[in-house]
């Protein structure tokens, strides 16, 4: 990477790191070179630095190879600057119950670290910790956009996530870059029309909106851009990859859409949906897929209140 300045914020701002700390970064062909940035800088401030390069997953939320899953326990800061995302797995969960605050970075390119991790975050924390407030205290969602979502759903008895890139305490875990508040729908309880019409994970940008039918919390019937693929991921990871698992609320106002998820979904002024697995974020359902789809100008209505009306936050921050 072309500054420091990033890997400083990554680690000391974020993550906080000590002399006296174990690094770890795990990363793949296309994320070596973007995770040799952050080893080289750890290495100067830690104890020790790993870097430990696995083949690409084949999609976002499958496992890593056995020896990456121990390495992985082993470490004090683990960065997952990888190409599909590990932070609905086993592997990673493992860690945080071992004590490792985990950043994750699934499809982190050097441009996304330059624009959205050189910078405070303080701003994004207070966004987040608003948003939080509202979906723990939250019941109904009811979820609409030009495009033609307009998707009902309970989060009742869940407890939101402020993922605002403070990992500081052990057993901590987000993305990075960070930027948005998320929740695990109760399973079983969305019905309606959910259209993706920026980015969905494994797809990259739209060419045009993906229609995706939403039954009894499943998605049964997709239509549009993408649709062919999607379906064969539902016939390659099960019945579970079709469980409407998450909704995000975007908080940082640097990032982009770009067709890389792991920013678009951060973009303040958006929301996403994901399907598959929910288990690592509060819910029951696992699966070896988690795909987040990004929604521009979304109205949220939560127990009948509007918090944002297209795109824009409605309420007192």
């Amino acid at each position: 990477m072309k500054s420091q300045i990033s890997s400083k914020v990554v680690f000391e701002e974020c993550m906080g790191l000590v002399p006296q700390e174990t690094v770890v970064v795990v990363v793949d062909e296309r994320t070596k070179e973007i995770g040799r940035a952050f080893h080289e800088y750890a290495k100067d401030h830690a104890a020790e630095s790993v870097l430990a390069e696995m083949r690409e997953r084949e999609n976002n939320g499958m496992e890593p190879p056995k020896a990456i899953a121990a390495l992985m326990r082993e470490a004090d800061v683990l960065i997952l600057a990888t190409s599909k995302s590990l932070s609905h797995t086993t592997a990673r969960m493992e860690a945080n119950k071992q004590g490792a605050r985990v950043a994750s970075m699934p499809g982190v390119t050097e441009e996304m670290v330059e624009r959205t991790l050189s910078r405070s975050y303080e701003q994004i924390h207070a966004s987040g910790e608003a948003f939080k407030k509202l979906l723990d205290a939250g019941n109904q969602v009811h979820l609409q956009s030009p495009a033609g979502t307009d998707l009902r759903f309970s989060i009742e008895g869940r407890m939101a996530a402020n993922d605002d890139g403070m990992i500081r305490s052990a057993g901590t875990f987000g993305n990075l870059p960070a930027g948005e508040a998320y929740v695990a729908p109760v399973e079983g309880s969305a019905n309606g029309t959910l259209v993706i019409d920026a980015s969905m994970a494994g797809i990259g940008l739209l060419e045009e909106p993906l229609h995706i039918q939403i039954r009894d919390g499943r998605a049964i019937e997709a239509d549009g851009f993408g649709a062919e693929w999607l379906k064969n991921v539902f016939s390659t990871y099960g019945e579970n990859a079709r469980n409407v698992a998450e909704l995000g609320i975007g908080t940082n106002p640097y990032a982009i859409i770009t067709g890389a998820v792991l920013e678009d979904e951060k973009v303040a002024g958006t929301v996403h949906v994901a399907l598959g697995d929910n288990s690592t974020i509060g819910g029951i359902v696992k699966a070896e897929s988690h795909l987040d789809g990004i929604i521009t100008r979304p109205t949220l209505t939560i127990d009948g209140t509007v918090v944002i009306k297209d795109g824009e936050p409605v309420f007192n921050q």
